[in-house]
This record gives structure tokens, C-alpha cells and sequence, in this order.
């Protein structure tokens, strides 16, 4: 398609959504049948008829006579909301090669061409754990040039995107409504700054409430422009695992982060374990398991083929950091709870649970029920 073929397209796949009980399903099979959206919205009647009597199709009849696709294109950017079809570049690629690719995304802040996603899902009652888990993992792909996935739900996905921010890389969130509706509302501000550096994308028009029913369909996004999703932390019936069934659906890496065996928010990750979901314990379990382009791109920003890709437990270069020992001076035989950790500690609190993640995992303490901790008994 010419520049010019694609703008007039894409005006019309617009004034498609505008139209009552047309979605991407239904836009893709006017497509489909037509050969373009254009062709379909100048098909007469009679063609029209051919796909059936359904009120929607006498809705495109009595729509497309009052509709003006460009004061609609004006709308958006007063919004300041973008559009991308599968024709274009920076259409996310992975998606792309999906047989049920929405034919129109809406978008806010910056898409660019053979940008590769890696969803990190979760849990919405993340536990500490779950959350410094998500963050580590956002952060560290982010750093390897990665764009980070998720759905901007409160918990894990809220946990992921800080994490890819922090790393000064870029992540998405995709959403179950328009782009003119934040969900949750207290992510406002985080929606802000994904924008700066990354974007906010739907397949929603705008105007269209989150509801329960989209979130799923949003779920086939994340995993539709990911290579691969990692759960973080999910319960036996979690949403989080209906993004993994669609991720196994179109072919994608399943990986899983191990939890606390008492833990009722890790047992979802065991279990898909046991299925032979890919075990996280660094993030090279990843990356050894995604694209060797990516993966050679990896190496280069590292400057070392041989470098060894930063983990947890060497993130801090396996020496205490200020905040670290100050945890441990903090820290003896007997168990604190994480909030007497906070109070006791000069560290900002949402620093904490990432912290004792860390000393954990790097043998220094111990995690006892009830988000305790003590100091690890050493041979």
C-alpha cells in the first residue's frame, strides 16, 4: 500500500469501530471478504446482504451515510491518540503474524519497527515476593532491550512496568478498554510515564469501557505481541493463566517464577511448572530461550559475548550494598516481621521487598511464614 492507500484505509477501519457490534473480529471478516475495509464500506447493499441479516449489518447501511471518517481522525488527535494497521512497520511484528491480528490498534506515546515484547503477568494481590520478583525481571529486560508487556492491573503488571521505567528501557500496557479510560485509576500517573518512554495500546475505540468480557481479549494481546510471558505469581484460577493458554495457542515461551510452597499465589506457577512451563531464576533463563538476534543484541549491549547475564543474586555484584547491610545490622535469630524491617530502617519502604529478595536468594536470610525474616544459618 502507497502512504496515501494507507491513511485512506486506515480512516475507514476508524469509522468501522464507530459502528455498533463491529469489532476487530468483525472488521477482520469484512476484510477478509471484501479485500479491504475500503471496499467494504463502498459495497452496495445488495453485497452487504451476503454476510447476513444481523443488525449490524443494517447499522454499517445507516452509519457509513452520516459518518465523516476524518473529523473522527480529528477527534483522536485532539486526544492524542495514533493508530497503526498490520501494513505498517511499526505494528507490533508478532502480532502481526497472527491469523486474528486486530486490523486497527489505537496507541499513545511511541511504537517503532521489529520492537520484540516479553509479557511479565500476575497476580492483582502480588505479595511482596511476587512484586520485587516482577520489578527485578522488568528492570533487567528492560536493560536488554527488551519492551516489557503488561496490563497495567494493579499487582504484578503494576510492579513489571516500574521495573522496565526503572530500567530506562521501554515497556506497553495493553488495555481491556479505550484509550481514553485508565483502569485502575490509581495508575494514572504510571500510565503518564509508560507514554513518555514506551506505549498504552488497545484494539478498542475510544470510549468503550473497561468491562470484564474485554479483558481476555486483552490477554491475547499481551501474548500476541510477546515472544514469550513469564508469570510471576498466580493462584490455581487466576487471569493470568488464561494469557498463558493463549500464549501456548500462538506459540509462544511460557516461563514461570517459583514462589513459597505455602504460598495459594504460587501454586498457579508450580503447577504450570509441572506442565513444562521454563523455570525463572535469573534472567537468563529467558533470554537463552528467545530469539538469537535478540539475544546477540543482548551480548553487544554487555559488550562481552562471554559476560554472563546479570542475575538477582549478582545484580549487586555479590557485594552488600548500604541498604543491604543496613537490613542485615537489622536483622538476628529472632524473626521481624517486613513492616518492623521498614520502621527500623532509614530505606525507602518500597525498596525493602526487593532488598530481602535479594538476601534471600543470595543465602543471607531466611523468609519464615508471615513475611518474617531471619538471619540464615551458615555452615
Amino acid at each position: 500500500m502507497t502512504e496515501n492507500n494507507i491513511r485512506d484505509e486506515k480512516l475507514i477501519r476508524i469509522a468501522f469501530h464507530s459502528i455498533p457490534g463491529v469489532g476487530s473480529g468483525r472488521l477482520r471478516n469484512l476484510i477478509a471478504f471484501f479485500g479491504s475495509a475500503l471496499n467494504a464500506w463502498q459495497a452496495p447493499e445488495k453485497e452487504l446482504r451476503k454476510l447476513g441479516n444481523e443488525s449490524w449489518v443494517q447499522a454499517l447501511i445507516q452509519h457509513r451515510s452520516q459518518c465523516d471518517p476524518v473529523q473522527m481522525e480529528k477527534e483522536l488527535t485532539q486526544k492524542e491518540i495514533e493508530t497503526v494497521i498490520p501494513e505498517e512497520d511499526h505494528y507490533p511484528v508478532l502480532l502481526r503474524e497472527l491469523a486474528d491480528a486486530p486490523p486497527l490498534l489505537y496507541y499513545k506515546g511511541k511504537l517503532e519497527p521489529g520492537e520484540q515484547g516479553i509479557a511479565i503477568v500476575g497476580s492483582r494481590k502480588a505479595t511482596p515476593y511476587g512484586r520485587a520478583a516482577a520489578e527485578f525481571l522488568g528492570k533487567a529486560l528492560a536493560q536488554h532491550g527488551f519492551v516489557v508487556v503488561s496490563g497495567l492491573a494493579r499487582g504484578i503488571d503494576t510492579a513489571a512496568h516500574k521495573g522496565a521505567l526503572e530500567g530506562k528501557g521501554k515497556t506497553w500496557a495493553i488495555l481491556g478498554s479505550g484509550l481514553d479510560h485508565f483502569y485502575p485509576p490509581e495508575n494514572r500517573k504510571l500510565a503518564e510515564q509508560i507514554m513518555l518512554e514506551g506505549a498504552l495500546i488497545s484494539e478498542f475505540a475510544p470510549g468503550v469501557p473497561p468491562e470484564p468480557q474485554f479483558f481476555p481479549m486483552r490477554n491475547r494481546i499481551i501474548s500476541g505481541v510477546s515472544s514469550g510471558v513469564i508469570v510471576v505469581e498466580a493462584a490455581i484460577r487466576s487471569g493470568a493463566l488464561i494469557t498463558v493458554d493463549f500464549a501456548l495457542e500462538q506459540g509462544r515461551e511460557v516461563f514461570a517464577v517459583p514462589g513459597p510452597i505455602f504460598s495459594e499465589q504460587s501454586k498457579g506457577c508450580h503447577q504450570l511448572l509441572r506442565q513444562g512451563a521454563k523455570l525463572v531464576e535469573e534472567v537468563g533463563d529467558i533470554l537463552s530461550e528467545v530469539s538469537a538476534e535478540f539475544s546477540d543484541r543482548c551480548h553487544e549491549m554487555l559488550g562481552n559475548e562471554d559476560s554472563k547475564h546479570p542475575t538477582i543474586l549478582d545484580s549487586k555484584q555479590n557485594k552488600s550494598s548500604p541498604e543491604q547491610s543496613e537490613i542485615l545490622s537489622i536483622l538476628s535469630d529472632l524473626p521481624l516481621h517486613i513492616d518492623q524491617i521498614v520502621l527500623q530502617s532509614s530505606i525507602n519502604p518500597s525498596l525493602v521487598a526487593l532488598l530481602l529478595l535479594e538476601l534471600q536468594l543470595a543465602g543471607e536470610i531466611e523468609q519464615l511464614s508471615g513475611q518474617r525474616y531471619v538471619l540464615a544459618h551458615k555452615c
